[in-house]
């Protein structure tokens, strides 16, 4: 129900999905009569509807909305999987009272003190895991390396890589640099067993020589709204920089090909669907301006996240980095 769009957009792309995936069902959780619209191939044995009677406005105050809407489809959802009876939540709602509702009704993985945001960046050479962008604001040197195992693990169960690379970002790649918690947080990854490779500036995000990149949420959430601006700018100036005239106007058609792959490579729709690692259920944000296939795509990481086991590998990491400090 969630999102600039609603039922029009989540609705088809879970069509979609059932198209791709044989393995995949999906409980629609919302109001029945503006869901059923969009049905036009009916709800088979792998789709149904779970009703709810109120929805969460994009605007509404996350403090409210877990207090006073508890009959939301948000709220229901995030109940489904905490009983089992779904294995991950995909919502394209408001990301703070997505947040809210999620740590209050499944809790945190034990070891884990914050669940933080991680979504998938492209790079020059493939894509990068970012976490986190925005769920905490304020973080300590030990979140961070929280922070570090959930991205690493989330990167190995879905990717199949066993030993991820990890960086953290920074303001220079000498250990010298940083703040005192990002120095305190490169000496906790360094002695953790992962595959810490150091600091990684922020230009040197794009350039994909880390799987995972940790930071605190605001450093996170600024970094990735600053990209965002970034390439909307850069797509402006070339729409304006070949409707200039008639020759600008020929070289776009000359150029359409090439044009053509660089949108479909840098393409953020292809990358929609943020994780919400640390809790005990799968839970992923969709951008609340998806289309259908960009939801799809947000479908597409909760499935994976599901198959993958990125919550027991989680768990299992957090249960032997306690047992190693027990131990120290």
């Amino acid at each position: 129900m969630g999102g600039d769009h609603g039922p029009c957009v989540t609705v088809p792309a879970v069509l979609d999905a059932l198209k791709r995936h044989g393995e995949l069902s999906v409980i629609l959780v919302g109001i029945e009569a503006q869901i059923r619209p969009f049905l036009t191939e009916g709800e088979g044995s792998r789709l149904r509807i779970h009703p709810a009677s109120e929805v969460v406005a994009m605007d509404e105050s996350p403090a409210l909305a877990l207090r006073n809407k508890k009959d939301s489809s948000m709220r229901v959802a995030i109940n489904l999987v905490k009983s089992g009876e779904a294995d991950g939540c995909v919502s394209a709602g408001n990301t703070g009272a997505l947040m809210a509702i999620s740590r209050f009704v499944l809790k945190t993985l034990p070891g884990i003190d914050r669940p933080a945001i991680c979504t998938t960046l492209p790079t020059t050479t493939g894509h990068v895991h970012v976490l986190d962008l925005g769920a905490n604001v304020d973080s300590g040197p030990e979140h961070l390396l929280q922070f570090g195992i959930m991205g690493a693990m989330l990167v190995s169960a879905v990717e199949h890589i066993e030993r991820p690379t990890v960086a953290l970002l920074n303001i220079g790649e000498e250990q010298i640099k940083g703040n005192e918690v990002v120095k305190k947080a490169a000496d906790l990854l360094r002695e953790s067993g992962l595959n810490f490779i150091g600091n990684i500036e922020g230009d040197g995000v794009y350039k994909g020589g880390a799987d995972v990149v940790v930071c605190d949420g605001f450093v996170g959430n600024v970094a990735l709204k600053i990209s965002e601006g970034l390439a909307q700018m850069l797509a402006t100036f070339l729409r304006e920089a070949f409707k200039k005239n008639i020759f600008t106007k020929l070289a776009a058609l000359a150029a359409l090909p090439v044009l053509n792959a660089f949108k479909k490579r840098a393409d953020h729709r292809r990358y929609n669907g943020a994780c919400l690692l640390g809790l005990k259920g799968i839970v992923v944000k969709s951008h609340g301006s998806a289309d259908p296939f960009a939801f799809g795509n947000a479908i597409n990481v909760a499935l994976e996240s599901a198959a993958n086991g990125v919550l027991e590998r989680i768990s299992e990491r957090m249960a032997q980095q306690s047992l190693s400090q027990e131990t120290a």
